[in-house]
């Protein structure tokens, strides 16, 4: 079981733009990824927020386990999550 953090710095409004007030950057996320960062930032672990995924979205854990890999890759290219 991973467990990723986040950098705390980033803001997310309800309509998914984000913004990490250090570099100036911004970023639209979708619904997906809004959850996702919120599920982060509470501290939940990789296998709970595709768990929560599941329930949430009626998505099947295989695509489940594909979108929280691909949006936490781009995070982590962004250098904006750290697997601890």
């Amino acid at each position: 079981m991973s467990r990723y953090s986040i950098n705390e710095n980033i803001a997310i409004s309800e309509n998914g733009f984000m913004f990490i007030p250090n570099t100036g950057e911004s970023f639209m996320v979708n619904e997906t990824g809004k959850f996702i960062i919120n599920k982060l930032k509470e501290g939940k672990s990789d296998s709970e927020i595709i768990e929560l995924i599941t329930e949430e979205y009626d998505a099947d854990f295989e695509t489940a386990q594909r979108d929280f890999d691909e949006f936490i890759t781009m995070l982590g290219n962004l250098n904006l999550v750290e697997e601890l």
